[in-house]
């Protein structure tokens, strides 16, 4: 089974995080990245852009109409996630409680109830 690990953000954390710490943080997470690909449960890890770059995206008489996003106005944004491939929802819950920062902000699991078939 699939799920996706979310993890959110906001400005203001990431300003307050302070920049002597980046190094051991970024080095945590590819930790974390490096354990669960060997594991071959981690199928891909990703961080986002800041809300101030996402778009919206709708369709307007046959053509893309875009304005600046995000969609949901909130304080906290998806700032990455990642793709597992877990035995069990205790295996994936397991592995969201391992991640970096985890003890401090939760991550939030969603199960992949459907995926497109690649050889379509």
């Amino acid at each position: 089974m699939k799920y996706v690990a979310m993890i959110y953000g906001n400005q203001a954390k990431w300003d307050s995080f302070p920049a002597e710490d980046w190094p051991e943080a970024i080095a945590r997470q590819e930790a974390f990245n490096r354990k669960y690909r060997e594991s071959g449960e981690l199928i891909g890890a990703y961080g986002l852009a800041d809300a101030a770059a996402a778009r919206l995206v709708r369709r307007e008489g046959g053509a893309p109409a875009v304005t600046d996003g995000p969609y949901l106005e909130t304080k906290e944004y998806p700032a990455g996630f990642c793709l597992l491939d877990c035995e069990s929802q205790e295996r994936a819950q397991e592995i969201a409680a391992d991640m970096p920062f985890a003890d401090v902000d939760p991550v939030e699991l969603w199960p992949v109830l459907h995926e497109s078939a690649a050889d379509v």
